[in-house]
């Protein structure tokens, strides 16, 4: 079997945008390489999850990794942990964090603290507290991201989330906006998760008079900024260590990543993290140098996982034109790509369609090359284009066996 250098864009997915003439933001890109590469290939259109169900990106990675949910998912937090280099410990609960933006009243005015691009100077001095005898250690992760980890013991994973974008029922932003923070409660009646969710709630409140007495929120307000002073807390979860990828598929991996999760998912199915000194997970990333490290690692590897984020950020943005132009970045990045000896996959992990900005349950368009191929009539990478190819219409959950049967 050939190498596979394995490239997810993040939130590349979209809806049809009026301004576009009613393409996507990758439709009406200018995408000679990945149009030349659909053309040589063959594509199709996936759901991630299944068809009406909205990807998070942490549950879709695992998924189009060949992961079971129901057996293997680990939680939010413990792959966050592992992507910004906590090794937990047994009995450890780590959980995920925005630095997110809160009224006097707790009322959520912005769950990323106006995409706040560092945290160090907000957790350095919460880092190590210690509550009824439970340790928080507190890290920075890429941009807004916190990751919390509480030590100590008696916990459960068994707690409620804060963030009311993963409590409120439907998926946009008009849905959480000044909302008030969502106290943490057990969802079990266990004296551990009772216990958890009271320790936790102590830390975010004792957490919040520290933010708000933080220089740098004066700072932030005097520029015009949004201060950071509230923890937004999801996806709650113990360690689990997972069968890794070479275990599942003969296959010899790394990772090239910029944000902490995707290193995180890298690191706990076994794939060796290769580091990229200016992938920072942010709209600044350096494309080019992923793909070049790509070229290169996949003369050592089976499988290189490359993972590309500002697709995501610029529809969670709304900014469509942010968008479509980084979708050009990305193409002009893997132009030549295809001389690489190496079988090549293009797709996402979701849809982010910027009219929504947030995760949706469309399907996304993926394109298979490899040399020799039987190609498709399909000319242009983009998901009316592909939902013609010859793939048709796949679950992520299929997407390995596909590939390792070809």
């Amino acid at each position: 079997m050939e190498n596979i250098i394995f490239i997810i864009c993040d939130g590349m997915g979209d809806l049809p945008v009026k301004k576009f003439g009613n393409k996507t933001p990758l439709e009406s890109a200018s995408t000679p390489n990945m149009d030349r590469l659909a053309r040589k290939g063959v594509t199709g259109i996936m759901y991630v999850l299944g068809k009406g169900r909205r990807p998070n990106s942490d549950e879709a990675h695992l998924t189009l990794f060949g992961y079971d949910m129901k057996k293997d998912y680990p939680g939010r937090g413990p792959i966050e942990a592992a992507g910004v280099g906590i090794k937990l410990e047994e009995g450890d609960v780590a959980i995920r964090a925005n630095l997110a933006t809160v009224d006097e009243e707790l009322r959520v005015k912005d769950r990323r603290a106006g995409r706040i691009e560092d945290t160090k100077e907000f957790t350095k001095e919460l880092n190590e507290m210690v509550i009824d005898d439970i340790k928080f250690i507190v890290k920075s992760g890429t941009g807004y991201r916190v990751i919390i980890v509480m030590r100590g013991k008696g916990l459960s994973d068994k707690i409620s989330n804060s963030d009311v974008h993963y409590v409120t029922s439907k998926k946009v932003v008009e849905d959480w906006m000044n909302h008030k923070v969502n106290n943490i409660k057990p969802l079990d009646d266990s004296k551990e998760a009772r216990f958890t969710a009271e320790v936790l709630q102590k830390f975010l409140e004792k957490s919040h008079d520290i933010l708000g007495k933080n220089p740098l929120n004066d700072k932030r307000e005097k520029e015009g900024k949004l201060k950071g002073n509230y923890f937004l807390t999801r996806g709650p979860g113990y360690y689990k260590k997972l069968k890794s990828f070479e275990e599942k598929y003969g296959l010899k991996s790394c990772c090239i990543a910029g944000a902490g999760l995707y290193k995180g998912i890298g690191l706990m199915s076994g794939m060796d993290l290769i580091k990229v000194n200016e992938a920072t997970g942010l709209p600044n990333t350096n494309v080019k140098a992923k793909i070049e490290e790509a070229k290169k690692q996949i003369k050592k590897y089976d499988f290189v996982f490359v993972h590309i984020k500002p697709t995501d950020i610029y529809g969670e943005n709304g900014d469509c034109n942010g968008k479509r132009k980084f979708i050009e970045k990305i193409d002009k990045a893997i132009d030549k790509l295809d001389e690489v000896d190496a079988t090549i996959v293009i797709t996402s992990d979701h849809s982010t369609p910027c009219n929504q900005k947030d995760h949706s349950a469309d399907p996304v368009p993926i394109l298979v090359y490899r040399k020799n191929i039987d190609p498709d009539d399909v000319t242009k990478f983009g998901k009316r284009y592909c939902k013609k190819g010859s793939l048709k219409i796949i679950e992520g959950k299929n997407l390995m066996r596909i590939l390792l049967s070809m």
